[in-house]
C-alpha cells in the first residue's frame, strides 16, 4: 500500500507527475485543485466559498479544506493507497492529515517535493491559462501564489523532513526524466 503527498510550487508539474505516478504505483490521484473546481463548476456551497478565494490567489481556509480531504479519503478507492497533489499546503494542515491517517492506524509512506525556478513557474502558468482558459492564472495571482507557498507550505517540507519522509526532485525537465528520478525502475 502506498500513500504519498506530491508538493511542489504551482506550475512544478505537480498535476502531470501525480498522473504518472498514481498510474504506475497503481493508486488514487487525489488533487485538491481539482475538487476544489469540481466544486466552483458546480456551483456548490462550497465551490462559492472557495472561488472568492482562489480568485483572489489566496489559499481556501484549512475549515473547508480539511474537511473536503477528510470525505475524499473516506472514499472506497484510496483503500490500496492515494497520491495526495496539493495537500496540505499549511503545518496544521499536515497535523490534521497525520491525525487522520493515526486514527485510521495509517501513515505517509513517502513525501515528494518538485522544486523549480519561480520565473520558469511564472512562464509555464501564464501558458497554461492561455492553453486552458483558466481566469484564476494571472500574473498577479501567480506571483502571490508563489509568495504564498514559499511562506506557508515550506514549513510543511520542513515537517516532513523532520520525520524522514520528505525527497526532493527537480521538476525542470522532461516529463519522462522526471518521472523516473521519482520512480526508478
Amino acid at each position: 500500500m502506498k500513500r504519498m503527498l506530491l508538493m511542489g510550487p504551482p506550475g512544478s508539474g505537480k498535476g502531470t507527475q501525480a498522473e504518472r505516478i498514481s498510474s504506475q504505483l497503481g493508486i488514487v490521484a487525489i488533487s485538491t485543485g481539482d475538487i476544489f473546481r469540481e466544486n466552483v463548476r458546480s456551483r456548490t456551497k462550497l465551490g462559492t466559498e472557495a472561488k472568492q478565494y482562489i480568485d483572489r490567489g489566496d489559499f481556501v481556509p484549512d475549515s473547508i479544506t480539511n474537511n473536503m480531504v477528510c470525505d475524499r479519503l473516506a472514499q472506497v478507492d484510496v483503500a490500496d493507497g492515494f497520491l495526495l497533489d496539493g495537500y496540505p499546503r499549511t503545518v496544521t494542515q499536515a497535523q490534521f492529515l497525520d491525525h487522520v491517517l493515526a486514527d485510521k492506524g495509517q501513515q505517509l509512506d513517502c513525501v515528494l517535493q518538485l522544486t523549480a525556478d519561480s520565473e520558469e513557474l511564472v512562464t509555464r502558468l501564464l501558458k497554461r491559462a492561455t492553453v486552458d482558459g483558466r481566469t484564476d492564472d494571472t500574473e498577479k495571482v501567480i506571483r502571490r501564489r508563489l509568495d504564498l507557498y514559499q511562506h506557508e507550505t515550506e514549513a510543511v517540507v520542513w515537517h516532513y523532513e523532520e520525520l524522514g519522509l520528505l525527497t526532493r526532485v527537480n521538476g525542470t525537465g522532461p516529463v519522462e526524466e522526471i518521472t523516473r528520478l521519482i520512480l526508478p525502475a
